[in-house]
This record gives structure tokens, C-alpha cells and sequence, in this order.
């Protein structure tokens, strides 16, 4: 009987990827279907937070439990 098995659901979330740009990078380059997405600026937020503004045209900040979030 063979070992393998297909792992359904093995989605993750945004919030649930490591609080590094480079986690962020990897995280939304395979959400982009293997399309690479980069860091294009960062920038300070209204509450002092580093915005992280990527290639797929969205910001990122990460929140005050230390998850990443996109920035409204």
C-alpha cells in the first residue's frame, strides 16, 4: 500500500505566514500563481506602522499581534 497522499486544504492565510517581507514575498508569489511579486516602497502609516506597498498593487502592514494584514 503506498504512503503518498494528497493533502487537501493546505491553503494557508495571510496572517497566519511569518512577519518577515521575505515570508510576505514567497506568501503572495504562490497566491499569484507562481507569478513573483515584489516589495515596490515602503512607507509609514497614519499609526506609525511600516508600510509594506507590493507589485500586486496592495499594501501591507503588520498588526499589532505581530500577523500580517492588508492595509486599508
Amino acid at each position: 500500500m503506498s504512503q503518498a497522499f494528497v493533502k487537501e486544504n493546505d491553503e494557508q492565510w495571510l496572517h497566519e505566514i511569518a512577519p518577515t517581507v521575505a515570508a510576505l514575498v514567497n506568501y503572495l508569489t504562490r497566491e499569484n500563481n507562481g507569478v513573483r511579486v515584489y516589495e515596490k516602497s515602503t512607507a509609514l502609516s497614519k499609526q506609525g506602522k511600516t508600510l509594506h506597498r507590493m507589485s500586486n498593487g496592495l499594501d501591507y502592514v503588520i498588526d499589532d499581534n505581530g500577523r500580517w494584514s492588508i492595509a486599508w
